[in-house]
């Protein structure tokens, strides 16, 4: 493989994000480091909390809360994103990366047209007329499949449906060609069939224009149809990494086993209950100085009173922060998933 193939698109080096309250140092991103290759599709997945959002909001420098401590790293193409000026950065945003963000409606502005809005990013970063600008904007609209693009350029967003308001938000963000488009639930209060066709539209924008995605969620089923990559965060740190069949077909981390077994499957036979994952994710103001995870895992002993790094155990490629044995885990997953705890039973 050549030697720009290997090379990162984005890298992120021990980013940490806390904010300061009355109560503490609340520390909702702690120690993240991961990486995306061109044209690649990662997907991030996690309980709401786990630092997903955050740490992409760091990465796009859309924290600007001052009561915020945002420390590391974030390399594009050899640039410390973190390093960067204002005027620096609001031209890679948007241009280079640029994020879909999970409230459509929110994210738009409601006294503007959205054709107006996708516009005037592409003369923001661009040099073009308005009535190419326009042109332009039509064609995207058309691109995401709103219909009539040339009437419904003139709409307001309020005028949209939630799953066009998406495609709109997906328009807007390919508008510039970025290199890298972070999807931050994108499919989320949309009905199932609006949810297929934004990932199928994701899926072919991302081959047509060879950007990389990251897309952020909760979803794992909108995980096993797009990424190729992926990354499971609990409390704010990285617990497994690996491909997408890997960690599908043989997970590593407890807490991979509780969201994977959480999930109903049709090619095995029809289960009374589904396993859940007891307890709730721990308070930001209040981690553990050994394993996150460790109050709610049925597995946990002893040495779960130390933090696991995210080291590789089982194969190239393939990342865990657990303690258990890589040999013991296939018979302790099966257990999680029939609802048993096997260290009890021994």
């Amino acid at each position: 493989m050549p030697e720009a193939a290997r090379t990162p698109l984005l890298e992120v080096r021990d980013l940490s994000v806390a904010f300061r309250t009355e109560d503490g140092l609340v520390r909702a991103v702690d120690g993240v480091s991961l990486s995306v290759a061109p044209g690649e599709v990662v997907g991030i997945v996690g309980e709401s909390g786990s630092g997903k959002t955050v740490s992409m909001l760091a990465v796009m420098r859309l924290i600007r809360d001052p009561k915020a401590v945002i420390e590391g790293h974030v390399f594009h193409r050899g640039w410390d994103l973190l390093q960067l000026s204002s005027n620096e950065i609001r031209s890679v945003r948007g241009a280079e990366i640029a994020m879909v963000f999970q409230d459509p409606m929110t994210s738009l502005t409601p006294v503007y047209t959205v054709g107006w809005q996708i516009a005037e990013q592409l003369r923001e970063h661009e040099p073009m007329s308005k009535k190419a600008a326009r042109a332009r904007t039509v064609e995207l609209l058309a691109e995401v499949g709103i219909s009539s693009p040339n009437r419904r350029i003139d709409d307001f967003p309020h005028q949209f449906s939630g799953g066009m308001r998406q495609r709109v938000m997906i328009a807007m963000a390919l508008s510039c060609n970025p290199s890298l488009l972070i999807a931050d639930e994108p499919t989320t209060a949309l009905d199932l069939t609006i949810q297929a066709q934004i990932l199928e539209l994701m899926k072919r924008l991302q081959r047509d224009h060879g950007s990389s995605i990251i897309l952020i969620t909760h979803d794992m089923g909108a995980v096993a149809d797009l990424a190729e990559r992926v990354i499971v965060m609990y409390a704010g740190r990285i617990v497994e990494e690996g491909p997408r069949a890997a960690v599908f077909r043989d997970p590593q981390h407890p807490y991979t086993w509780g969201l994977l077994g959480s999930i109903p499957r049709v090619d095995r036979p029809r289960v009374r209950r589904l396993a859940a994952i007891p307890g709730a994710p721990p308070s930001p103001l209040d981690l553990r100085a050994g394993c996150p995870f460790e109050p709610r895992c049925q597995h946990r002993f002893d040495r779960c009173a130390t933090r696991p790094e995210l080291l590789e155990r089982v194969a190239a490629g393939r990342k865990d922060a657990c303690h258990l044995d890589p040999a013991v885990r296939p018979a302790l997953r099966q257990a999680s998933l029939r609802g048993e705890n096997v260290r009890e039973a021994e």
